[in-house]
């Protein structure tokens, strides 16, 4: 059967068929159908009359007894299944003959009434027509080109009314049939509605484009509930509430062939997980581990642009908020082989191209890189891009992810490092030494780069990759290899390095997801596995593969099949058993002792002799009577899965199997000076539980794989089931349309196919015929039971559990009573959580209002007591602010009054002195102006002792007068102001007298030391005054010996009396200065030490220490004393000497005019 005719037969229905409302009148179809339907009630009518109306159940499965479907369109659908004999309704086709009438729900009716049904075409097609004529066991058919066929009628299936077109859930489907099934599945496809529900599965057809069904808005409308249609949000959202409520660990499973879309489904599921949980920042690096496992893990095959080559288990945990508190991947059986071998048309793992696409300039240098294209690796499958994919900026999101998840710049350069060495170990080439046909590698650049890339010796990489060293009792040989043992030892490194960096990689992504996020045991599992897989070659990956499928394919089974019926029959519920296909035998092929599949490989593998070719007979020999196993010529054997018969060829399984890389090249990564080598090897030393026995130990195989790859796997395996299996599982089965990745396009056979492999309609039949919803009597009690009254709630489980089911008026028939539980068609939960949930609410209301009105309350007295504590408070510390403003007022009046005291001192002597000033000018310019004026100097006739007379006119006297009587009113003014304020002054002493004892003691010695200098000060004042009135005295007598003399002697004597005048009043002034210097230094250190006093008893409040001012105080006086003495002591050698100048030189002018005196007299 070829798609194009496939494509064409299902496409070939009715116009009218294909949109929901279409008009009725433009179609034939339709209105023999609705003619058909009323025929048909007035026939069942009659038929329920005579008493041959039997109920069968059909009634079971359609919709209209469990929807909210109108009653007039219910009635007619279920008169349609009344009207049937109960061994012909399709559960008892299913049970008389599962495998041949699977699918045929047919009835003896539909082939008397002008009802559209479906026929099944020679070539396997589904065609619907309409039965024009019935006659015995033949039908009149006309199909929708018009053609009229003669055909059996129980050949033909019916179909669903047009009301049904594009159901989003299939149990709703009147008629559960194939062809119904694959066009419900096309008209949703069709209108971009990919996702579709079976029950408790979820079907997800690959679009090949993007939809919009994605995006903040449609996670906002499945996390409100306002949008109920089936999507990959909706399960996510439904495993999230689960988890929360019933406290039990979720898990997503994701199946379906390779291609079908499951990698995005996972993807999807996290976008959804991480708006609903997000918030600590841990969601977003748990979506970027996407590009990073993508780019290591996934490459291009003939069926999928993006096909996972590896198996993961993404298990997200959660805090007790609901909130991601952390992440753990893990990863199955990456598929190696990949890196040294690709089939044409397809590529090695997308790292490689987007590194050479999109490293950086300096990265480039640094790895040495080239194009894709010149690395043998990747040059083998001629293809090197993926349309519609940049390489280059794929590579950026990787290097943002790697940052994004906390591996360092350093390890992501090694990271780089190790891909490079995997492409340059491609091209290393080796060269025919002897006749033997042993070999040695090149030493060209593709040996320099990668001993330069992981850090090792050039020499020590060549003996690795063309000699094997092996033990014969104690001593140790070197065996040279061939070209084709030395080219498996170079792929057995590749290989390794790039396993080891992978799950390296993965480890330290854990790392980053898992530290310091507390875990509370609560999580959900999405598992990304690789689907079912079927080519025309099939190798000892898709035999992993496969197996891993049928575990899965048996988990689902065992969930939806084994254990719902035997729960039924254990509970003691009334159930008519569905048959479906089981698996067991097929996993029992693979896994039973000695004899299974997986056994006889690793039995195989551990002889130094055995080749694939034994490996083979083996399998014949021992496994022929197995009814899932059939032996094929040469190597190759055939396996019957559930999805159908695989082909395998038994090539390279044994070296697969084994997975060998010797002794010498795990030496050699250990002795690397990079990290990650050492690391690598380390990890391989040490992942194996038992020694190596057989043939692995004798041909140098590495000690650290001591586990066959099957056996690994299997364990992993187990472990991946032992862990769902305590999990509730969530399903979705992604379906591939096409196999050329062209949207739009849908190929029935293909997806009847995958349908058929995954189970979706016996799951369907289950759970429409079944009770999916079930919940213990304690449970149920417990949860509903507050709706009753308190005298039945009071009573055992189950009597409360009857009762509610009896107050909420539920059907007999959708529920009924098992020995430990209460077991509930679909839909009936929802009426009794809607009640429970408006009581709730209104409970929640009632009591909100109440611990409003006592908040509110509390609120009250809590204020009322708060004030009180405020008040209390303020006024405490009001007056603690008052006492300290108090203090510091008073410390300020004080401060204020010292400085205002001591500014008003400094403005009197300012004045005072400026007084003193402006009368000397004055003085000396009155006496200026009035020398002119003066009279006669009388010198002679007078007493010696008498003082000389001046004549000065009366007007300059008044004048004088006048201005010294103001001067000495002003005089008297500021005298006056100058008790005043010495008076404050004296009151201010007084008040602080007991803090000046203090100070008494210094100023006693002061006193001393003042006095000493006013004895001195007064003894150079007595000696000067001593020193004048001699002079005025001599000047007496010589006035009145001097009438006798000439004008010239007396001129002399007046120039020398002025000269001797000007000196004794310089002397005069030096003396004031230092009485006046004496008096103001005095007053100042005496203030200072007042204020230092104050400071240390804490009258005033000052920034410094009042001990060590008062210490460097003392040492100022000491030192002004000293420059004071000794200035006074200058200046009394100064008038010493003046006055002996003087009194020598007024000797000589005496005796001078002594001498002319007598001389004139004896003239």
């Amino acid at each position: 059967m070829s798609q194009k005719k496939v494509f064409q037969s299902i496409k070939s229905l009715p116009v009218d068929l294909g949109s929901v409302g279409s008009s009725g009148s433009d179609r034939m179809s339709l209105s023999d159908a609705v003619s058909g339907n009323a025929e048909l009630l007035s026939d069942a009518a009659e038929g329920t009359a005579n008493g041959r109306g039997d109920v069968g159940s059909e009634n079971d499965e359609s919709p209209y007894y469990s929807s909210d479907m109108p009653a007039k369109v219910g009635a007619s659908s279920g008169d349609d299944g009344d009207d049937g004999n109960a061994e012909n309704t399709p559960i008892r086709l299913i049970k008389k003959s599962h495998d041949d009438s699977k699918w045929s729900d047919t009835t003896p009716y539909m082939s008397k009434k002008k009802l559209q049904s479906w026929f099944q075409l020679p070539d396997g097609n589904w065609e619907l027509g309409t039965i024009l004529q019935t006659s015995g066991n033949e039908s009149l058919i006309s199909l929708a080109e018009g053609k009229v066929l003669k055909v059996n009628s129980e050949s033909l299936v019916p179909a669903n009314p047009d009301i049904l077109d594009g159901v989003d859930d299939l149990m709703q489907l009147s008629y559960l049939n194939e062809p119904s099934v694959l066009y419900n599945l096309q008209y949703r496809y069709d209108q971009d509605m990919i996702y579709t529900k079976a029950g408790p599965v979820l079907v997800a057809i690959n679009p090949f484009k993007k939809v919009s069904l994605y995006g903040n808005d449609y996670i906002d409308a499945y996390k409100r509930k306002t949008m109920e249609s089936p999507h990959v949000y909706a399960i996510t959202d439904t495993a999230m509430r689960e988890m929360i409520r019933d406290e039990v660990n979720q898990s997503i499973i994701i199946s379906g062939e390779s291609g079908a879309g499951k990698t995005e489904t996972a993807k999807i599921a996290m976008q959804y997980l991480a708006a609903l949980g997000g918030g600590s920042g841990i969601e977003y690096e748990i979506l970027k581990t996407n590009p990073i496992l993508e780019a290591f893990g996934n490459a291009k095959t003939l069926r999928n642009d993006n096909s996972s080559r590896f198996g993961k288990l993404i298990e997200i945990h959660f805090s007790d908020t609901g909130k991601i508190s952390g992440a753990r991947i893990q990863t199955f059986l990456l598929e190696k082989s990949r890196v040294v071998q690709c089939s044409e048309g397809e590529r090695s793992y997308h790292i490689f191209y987007q590194l050479c696409a999109g490293a950086p300039t300096m990265l480039r240098e640094k790895l040495n890189l080239k194009n894709a294209d010149e690395f043998k690796y990747l040059s083998q499958s001629n293809c090197f891009m993926i349309s519609g994919v940049d390489d280059a900026e794929q590579f950026r999101v990787v290097m943002e992810a790697l940052d994004i998840v906390h591996v360092k710049k350093d390890d992501q350069d090694s990271v780089f490092a190790m891909l490079a060495a995997v492409l340059w170990l491609g091209n290393v080439s080796f060269t025919v030494i002897d006749s033997e046909n042993h070999v040695e590698p090149v030493v060209d650049e593709g040996l320099i780069t990668v001993a330069t890339l992981i850090g090792c010796n050039v020499g020590e990489l060549k003996l690795a990759l063309s000699t094997r060293k092996m033990r014969v009792g104690n001593d140790t040989i070197v065996q040279k290899l061939t070209l084709a043992q030395a080219i498996d030892t170079r792929d057995a490194l590749a290989k390794s390095i790039y396993s080891c960096l992978f799950d390296w990689l993965v480890e330290q992504i854990n790392k980053s997801l898992s530290v310091g996020k507390r875990r509370t045991g609560r999580s959900i599992s999405i598992l990304d596995i690789y689907g079912f897989e079927s080519f025309e070659r099939n190798s000892f990956e898709q035999f992993c593969i496969n197996y891993a499928n049928e575990r899965l394919q048996q988990h689902f089974n065992r969930h939806l099949f084994k254990l719902e019926q035997e729960e039924y029959i254990q509970d003691g519920i009334d159930w008519a058993k569905v048959d479906f296909e089981d698996n067991q035998d097929c996993l029992n092929l693979f896994e039973k002792k000695p004899l299974g599949l997986q056994s006889l490989l690793d039995e195989e593998s551990t002889f130094p002799n055995g080749t694939d070719l034994s490996f083979a007979n083996k399998l014949k020999q021992h496994l022929k009577s197995n009814p899932c196993f059939r032996g094929e010529r040469g190597k190759a054997f055939t396996v019957r899965h559930y999805a159908g018969e695989v082909t395998y060829d038994t090539t390279g399984f044994l070296e697969k199997n084994r997975d060998l890389l010797h002794l010498d090249s795990i030496h050699l990564l250990s002795s690397c000076t990079c990290q990650l080598p050492q690391a690598f090897a380390s990890s391989m030393l040490t992942q194996s539980e038992k020694p190596v026995v057989g043939a692995l130990y004798k041909s140098g195989g590495a000690d650290s794989q001591k586990l066959s790859v099957t056996t690994k796997f299997k364990g992993q395996l187990f472990q991946l089931m032992k862990r769902l299996e305590n999990t509730t599982p969530h399903f979705i089965r992604c379906i591939k349309p096409n196999n050329f990745q062209s949207p739009g396009s849908y190929n029935q056979g293909l997806v009847l196919q995958q349908l058929r492999c995954c189970g979706v309609l016996e799951v369907v039949r289950i759970s429409r015929s079944g009770f999916p919803t079930r919940m213990s009597h304690q449970k149920f009690a417990r949860r509903y039971g507050f709706l009753l009254l308190d005298h039945v709630a009071s009573q055992d489980p189950l009597s409360v559990s009857v009762a509610i089911l009896h107050q909420f008026n539920i059907l007999p028939e959708m529920y009924q009573v098992g020995y430990t539980k209460l077991f509930f068609r679909t839909g009936q939960m929802g009426v009794l959580e809607d009640t429970r949930n408006r009581t709730l609410h209104g409970i929640l209301r009632v009591q909100s209002c109440f611990r409003g009105h006592k908040a509110r309350c509390y609120l009250k007295e809590l204020r009322r007591g708060i004030a009180t504590l405020q008040s209390f408070i303020r006024g405490e510390k009001t007056r603690e602010e008052y006492a300290i403003s108090l203090r510091r007022h008073r410390a300020a009046i004080s401060i204020q009054k010292h400085v205002k005291a001591r500014i008003c001192r400094k403005k009197f002597k300012r004045k005072t002195e400026a007084s003193t000033v402006i009368q000397s000018v004055i003085r000396g310019w009155l006496v200026r102006r009035c020398s002119g004026d003066i009279g006669l100097l009388q010198f002679g006739g007078r007493k010696g002792n008498e003082p000389e007379e001046v004549l000065v006119k009366s007007s300059f006297l008044a004048e004088l007068q006048r201005r010294v009587l103001r001067a000495e009113a002003s005089l008297r003014e500021k005298e006056e102001e100058n008790d005043i304020l010495h008076q404050r002054l004296q009151q201010y002493e007084n008040r602080w007298s007991e803090y000046e004892l203090k100070m008494r003691s210094m100023e006693e010695v002061w006193q001393k030391q003042m006095r000493s200098l006013q004895s001195s000060l007064s003894i150079a004042k007595k000696s000067l005054a001593l020193d004048d009135s001699q002079r005025n005295s001599d000047a007496s007598v010589n006035g009145n010996d001097e009438k006798e003399t000439s004008w010239e002697t007396h001129n002399n004597f007046r120039l020398h009396e002025n000269n001797r005048g000007r000196s004794m009043s310089a002397g005069i002034s030096v003396i004031t200065r230092l009485a006046e210097e004496f008096e103001q230094r005095s007053q100042v250190f005496g203030d200072d030490a007042k204020f230092l006093v104050e400071v240390k008893s804490g009258q005033a409040e000052a920034s410094l220490d009042p001990d060590s001012e008062l210490r460097r105080l003392k040492q100022m006086f000491e030192a002004w004393k000293k420059d004071y003495g000794a200035r006074l002591r200058e200046t009394k050698v100064i008038l010493n000497k003046l006055g002996n100048e003087e009194g020598s030189s007024a000797d000589k002018v005496r005796k001078k005019w002594w001498g002319r005196r007598n001389s004139t007299r004896m003239n």
